[in-house]
């Protein structure tokens, strides 16, 4: 089940009134079965992963607190890591693998077994397994103390809102919530709707629309031209993060909703100023399981500073194959690891020229430049992140700056089926997103709810644009979130 699907606008409204209605001691119980009959309806036969996961790193943590014995602490650790990311490995990775020792092989002439690994990936099974993971881990290191109702805990790793794509909750966080009675309130019903609208008009409205135009490009590498691979590749730095972000808006409106608050996972990255700014930005939660369970074990900041660049490469390369297993996803990870040790190595040569041109760090004509000049990086990382193989990839990057400047623009954009109509609604879903983002924001800041009693009518009529638009382009392009193959 998806959160853009007719099925969730049936589902999520009965669990809710059931929420609400329940005794205390009934509503937990009622969110566990919902969240597995959430998962169960996309994915039936792979339900018994993410049980099994759910009970090993259970088992394992409960005995990490009961044993005095450092010894057993580490093999229960230790078990655990090989299981879940065992699983993770056979599902996700072992096909990439063998496809890449074979293709080495083929380069020596060495002859190799065409094995063929049907295996579905399983939805979600990135995120689920790093949450299991962050709770063994945060158990062995004493930083939080151990479930001890089992189906409590499986609650928190299966919580529908952000079972299959995140954000990645932390124990400390969602369980002691998962436990408190939530009575139904304005305030959160308001503010988790407002996130929910947010989240469904990114998705259907601007994410779905612009992917039709980024799939003429990236489908069609060796037709594609300079100027409508640039048109492409900005159009789907637009859309990843309006499905992302629209998934992780409809997760927490969702939860906020029944008075749960689910961690916040994206903060306008397309303002950031630095690469590293940007993924302070981008997918937050990821961003702080890697500094807290990778990049701080493997000595982080605190060693020699080409130890120091490689801790970060390290991250990052590891970080792109997270998102998938194909080289493409690779090679984006380890151009973020590049950007971020000449970030590191440039920090002063950069405000040396600022300061000798007579400007100030936070000078508006310095931050618009440094906002353009990340945003094109970014971009640049996401053509090798959209591209279907490592060969489209370069095919695109031939194009794109040697051989394809022979169209003209008005036959690119014909190319990309991107008419006068088109190109208006592109820039109308775009700029409605744009001023609606002002008007809501995180947690418990002012999020422009005054502006609903001085300009309700303008609110108002910006809200019924997005349910109208929403189900007028639902009856055309209706695609699955980016992130459900991670």
């Amino acid at each position: 089940m998806t959160f853009n699907s007719w099925e969730f606008l049936v589902f999520y409204p009965i669990v809710l009134l059931l929420y609400f209605i329940l005794p205390k001691k009934l509503k937990w119980p009622m969110l566990l079965l919902a969240s597995y009959y959430f998962y169960i309806f996309y994915q039936a036969d792979l339900v018994f992963l993410i049980f099994g996961t759910t009970l090993i790193s259970w088992i394992a943590s409960r005995i990490i607190e009961k044993t005095e014995r450092q010894g057993v602490k580490k093999l229960c650790l230790a078990l655990t890591l090989i299981v879940c990311l065992g699983v993770l490995f056979l599902y996700k990775y072992l096909g990439f693998l063998w496809g890449s020792v074979r293709g080495v092989a083929a380069l020596f002439g060495i002859e190799t077994p065409d094995i063929v690994l049907n295996l579905i990936l399983p939805v979600g099974i990135s995120f689920y397994t790093f949450q299991t993971l962050s709770y063994v881990i945060d158990v062995y290191r004493g930083d939080v103390k151990t479930e001890s109702n089992f189906f409590f805990y499986a609650l928190f790793v299966s919580f529908f809102p952000q079972l299959v794509a995140g954000p990645i909750e932390r124990p400390g966080n969602l369980i002691p919530q998962l436990k408190e009675y939530h009575p139904p309130c304005r305030e959160n019903t308001v503010k988790g709707a407002k996130h929910m609208i947010v989240g469904f008009f990114k998705k259907i409205c601007v994410a779905d629309l612009l992917s039709v135009y980024v799939d003429e490009i990236y489908n069609n590498p060796a037709e594609a031209d300079g100027l409508g691979i640039i048109i492409a590749t900005v159009l789907f730095a637009v859309q990843i993060y309006c499905d992302f972000s629209g998934y992780t808006d409809i997760a927490t409106g969702a939860a906020r909703i029944m008075g749960i608050r689910l961690m916040k996972n994206f903060d306008h990255p397309y303002t950031a100023t630095t690469i590293k700014e940007f993924w302070s930005r981008w997918h937050i939660s990821l961003s702080g399981w890697f500094k807290d369970y990778l990049y701080i074990p493997l000595g982080g900041s605190r060693c020699s500073k080409p130890r120091h660049l490689m801790n970060l490469f390290i991250v990052f390369l590891v970080s792109g194959l997270w998102h998938g297993a194909a080289w493409t996803y690779v090679i984006w990870g380890a151009i973020h690891g590049i950007y971020q040790i000449i970030g590191n190595l440039t920090i002063k040569p950069r405000n040396l020229i600022i300061g000798k041109l007579g400007l100030s760090e936070k000078s508006v004509i310095v931050v618009w430049a440094r906002r353009i000049i990340t945003f094109v990086l970014v971009s640049f990382a996401w053509l090798f992140f959209r591209a279907n193989s490592v060969e489209d990839a370069f095919i695109l990057l031939r194009r794109l700056f040697c051989d394809g400047w022979g169209a003209g623009i008005d036959v690119t954009l014909e190319a990309m089926g991107l008419g006068i109509t088109s190109i208006l609604m592109c820039i109308f879903s775009v700029h409605t997103l744009i001023m609606i983002d002002k008007l809501t924001v995180w947690g418990d800041e002012e999020d422009g709810s005054d502006l609903l009693v001085k300009n309700g009518s303008f609110i108002y009529f910006i809200w019924t644009i997005m349910f109208a638009w929403a189900i007028l382009l639902a009856k055309d392009v209706l695609g699955t979130f980016i992130y459900f193959q991670f």
